[in-house]
């Protein structure tokens, strides 16, 4: 099972990105998809998570802001980030959990400037 995520770059404050993550070797089953972030010199936390049958999950600090949503026909996983700021910075991680076992992909780089 291999991830790939894309989508960050540099973004205004207030701005907006659409990060995604393609899943290989693997077809949208019964699992978890996640966001994880990694500001500098900070902890990897959770932004968000998806089901299998849609249900979500977000951290305090991005509700109502950030939206994640899953294509299974493409194996896909999206992070849609509006309304950036300065604490949206950091490396972002996309995560399937499945039986218990965790895949990561390596991580794209967002920065917000303020």
């Amino acid at each position: 099972v291999q991830l790939q995520a894309s989508g960050g770059g540099l973004a205004q404050a207030g701005g907006s990105l659409r990060l995604s993550c393609a899943t290989s070797g693997y077809i949208f089953g019964i699992d978890v998809m996640g966001w994880y972030r990694q500001a500098p010199g900070k902890q990897r936390d959770l932004v968000g998570s998806i089901t299998s049958i849609g249900s979500t999950i977000y951290a305090d600090s991005v509700k109502g802001r950030f939206t994640i949503s899953r294509d299974s026909g493409k194996n896909t996983v999206y992070l849609q980030m509006n309304s950036l700021n300065a604490e949206d910075t950091g490396v972002y991680y996309c995560n399937l959990r499945r039986y218990g076992t965790d895949f990561w992909g390596k991580g794209t780089l967002v920065t917000v400037s303020s």
